[in-house]
Formats: structure tokens, C-alpha cells, sequence
């Protein structure tokens, strides 16, 4: 039995690697993450250098699920919101490896995300899913309120548009 292990990630080139990896692996399978597929090894590694970066500078928080210490999920708390914002934080970018889905990691990467969004100081926190085939009801189990949809608000990432659901929760 592999352990889960859910910790903040820092910039290294492994861990670049490993999130580049990932991403091309969920534009590849559909995931609507602001990626078009096919994507670029190099794009996917240069987003994450940057976030990575952003996240040393306290940004925001690259969480990583390490399953017997292979990266296997991540999501991201965005922290840096404007000055009347200082309560609010943002979840984006979460991502599990297709072979790993529906076993919880996604979950459990939420939980450690809210425990550290409230020791931040936040009370609020949203989020955007895509309107198909996007994790609206994980988000729901998990005790957000849908707000709306916005339509046309992105391309999939094989093509054509989709609308986006808003979420909310206060925590």
C-alpha cells in the first residue's frame, strides 16, 4: 500500500518537471486548465516555473499529492488578491493523473488547501469549473455554492467553447 503525502511544492527542476508533466497529461485527456493541447513541454514547464516563483514569493500555494513520493495531483491556493480582498483566496489548477482519479487526492489536496487558506487569514474562497465535463459536483460535495455560469468563457482543450460554473464558500 502506497502512503499519500499532501505537502507545498518549491521550485526545483524535478518538481517543475513533474507539474509540466501533469498538466500535459490532464490538456491531453481534456482537462480544462487554460491550456490548449497539444502543449508544449517547454510552455508547461515555463507556466509552472512561474507559479512555483510566485509561490516562493508567498502568492500563493502549490500544493502536491505525493504518492509514495511520486507527484500524482496538485492544486493551488491564490493568495495574492487585491488590497480590499484580503479575506478571499482562489483554488485553480487542480489537477489528478488520470490513472489516480477517484480515489480521494483530490479531496484530501482540498482539505490541506482550506486549512491553509484559513490559517492565511482567508474566510472566502472561489473557484471556476468548466460547465462540461468539469468537477462541478466534487466542488459541490465539498460544500461550494454555484454562483453562475458564464457561457463561452473558454475553449476545451481539443476545440469549442465551454461555459464556466462559478463557485463560492466561506470557510
Amino acid at each position: 500500500m502506497s502512503t499519500l503525502d499532501i505537502v507545498p511544492l518549491t521550485c526545483t527542476p524535478e518538481t517543475v518537471a513533474a507539474l509540466a508533466d501533469l498538466l500535459r497529461e490532464t490538456v491531453a485527456a481534456g482537462g480544462s486548465v487554460s491550456f490548449m493541447h497539444p502543449l508544449a513541454p517547454d510552455v508547461a514547464a515555463a507556466f509552472w516555473t512561474r507559479s512555483l516563483s510566485a509561490a516562493d514569493a508567498g502568492e500563493r500555494v502549490v500544493l502536491g499529492a505525493l504518492e509514495s513520493g511520486r507527484l500524482v495531483a496538485t492544486v493551488t491556493l491564490l493568495l495574492d488578491c487585491p488590497p480590499n480582498q484580503p479575506h478571499r483566496g482562489e483554488i485553480a489548477k487542480m489537477m489528478t493523473r488520470v490513472d489516480r482519479r477517484g480515489r480521494g487526492i483530490a479531496r484530501a489536496l482540498m482539505i490541506e488547501a482550506e486549512r491553509i487558506a484559513v490559517e492565511r487569514g482567508r474566510t472566502l474562497l472561489t473557484l471556476d469549473t468548466a460547465e462540461e465535463e468539469g468537477a462541478g459536483p466534487f466542488y459541490e460535495k465539498l460544500g461550494f455554492v454555484r454562483a453562475g455560469v458564464i457561457p463561452d468563457y473558454a475553449y476545451k482543450p481539443h476545440g469549442g467553447l465551454c461555459g464556466t460554473i462559478i463557485y463560492w464558500k466561506r470557510i
